[in-house]
């Protein structure tokens, strides 16, 4: 039997379009969640030693308040978003069909843009214009250009379009488990990571359990009721945890180290947290005049997610020159601005590329990019929903 042909649970029958805040809130999540990668990713100038020097200092504190709440809740929320998103768009096709769009939207823009990345970087490495690996052996490509047993070293955020593209194509199959069966799956994936298995089927598993909750999220209709708590509810989570966090961050010079699982947990816990606040203040900013103003940015938020790192490796030394590296006067300037610098950097590429080719920009886009864009921010998102 066709597997669009298998019966779904009747929470999913039940699956509707959403609301428009809530469409309007996965535009402004995407948005808001990318800008967050870039602080993760972000120049510092500085190795590891040199940035173990700086724990506790007020620098150290500000880049991590930043990278925790907008950066490691990037991937959980877009995960969710796009178990939710997908949850309905996958009843609506042929596993063939469906494989096939998610090929075009994430596997082959992860491909070109790895390709991409991997030429210039590697390239310019080798002619000293910049520091950055140069050309490893042939393990080292294929890890850079398919993310196959680790992140690569130069695109490294590609991992999750990876982990994405492998959930997705069982997405036909999960969408059609009962309720208790998704929260099972979602649980091994919890434990999974917590237990820190490296099995390379999936490189963070979290991303698993995210997706599935975006499923159970869609099927029993609590989009909406999360993004309309008091925002205090919301802080909340997010508050207490952040606090355990830190201390066993700097508990016995790390507790990593020693407490792998028990920090596994609290990471885990802090991450759905911040994905939380970050909703909750997307569905705030849906109904203001600054949040419609974001939506406007949304179709080049892939664009961002896929180049922000090449405009790292050339721009960021480049700037970082004058300003100096982490612990300089004028450094947290540069850190402050470099979301916004590498926004305006994919924005102008993908004008650019669109400028020159409207075929390759909607390849490296996945679809995003069109000649008429489609008018629901809900209809472009970075897992693709059609």
């Amino acid at each position: 039997m066709e597997m669009s042909r298998l019966p779904l649970p009747d929470t999913a029958v039940r699956c509707g379009a959403g609301s428009k805040p809530v469409s309007d809130a996965i535009g402004i999540s995407r948005v808001l969640c990318i800008l967050g990668i870039v602080y993760v990713h972000g120049w510092t100038g500085l190795g590891g030693d040199q940035m173990a020097l700086l724990a506790g200092s007020p620098q150290d504190v500000m880049r991590w308040t930043l990278v925790e709440l907008f950066g490691r809740s990037a991937v959980p929320l877009l995960s969710v978003i796009s178990g939710w998103l997908v949850a309905r768009s996958v009843t609506k096709r042929g596993y063939g069909s469906f494989v096939g769009g998610k090929a075009r939207a994430i596997l082959a823009p992860m491909l070109l843009w790895n390709l991409i990345a991997g030429v210039l970087v590697v390239g310019a490495s080798s002619l000293h214009i910049i520091r950055a690996p140069l050309l490893g052996d042939a393990r080292w490509v294929i890890d850079n250009m398919l993310n196959l047993t680790r992140a690569g070293d130069i695109n490294v955020q590609m991992a999750f379009l990876r982990d994405l593209f492998l959930c997705m194509l069982a997405a036909p199959l999960l969408v059609r488990l009962d309720s208790r069966w998704l929260i099972a799956v979602g649980a091994g994936a919890a434990i999974w990571m917590i237990g820190a298995w490296t099995i390379s089927i999936l490189l963070r598993p979290s991303i698993l359990l995210f997706f599935v909750m975006g499923m159970l999220v869609r099927r029993h209709d609590i989009a909406e009721k999360l993004g309309l708590i008091g925002l205090w509810k919301a802080l909340l989570p997010f508050a207490l945890i952040a606090p355990i966090k830190v201390l066993m961050s700097i508990w016995g010079n790390g507790s990593a180290d020693y407490h792998t699982h028990l920090l596994a947990a609290v990471d885990l816990a802090m991450r759905a947290a911040a994905a939380l606040l970050v909703w909750r203040v997307a569905m705030a900013l849906a109904r203001k005049a600054a949040g419609r103003s974001l939506l406007h940015l949304e179709p080049y938020a892939f664009f961002l997610f896929c180049s922000h790192l090449i405009f790292t490796w050339f721009f960021g030394p480049m700037v970082g020159d004058l300003t100096g590296p982490m612990g300089s006067r004028w450094w947290p300037v540069w850190f402050l601005l470099q979301p916004v610098a590498a926004f305006a950097f994919a924005i102008g590429l993908a004008e650019a590329v669109k400028a020159l080719s409207p075929f390759a920009a909607e390849l490296l886009s996945g679809g995003r990019l069109k000649r008429r864009q489609a008018a629901s921010p809900a209809a472009r998102p970075l897992a693709h929903a059609h």
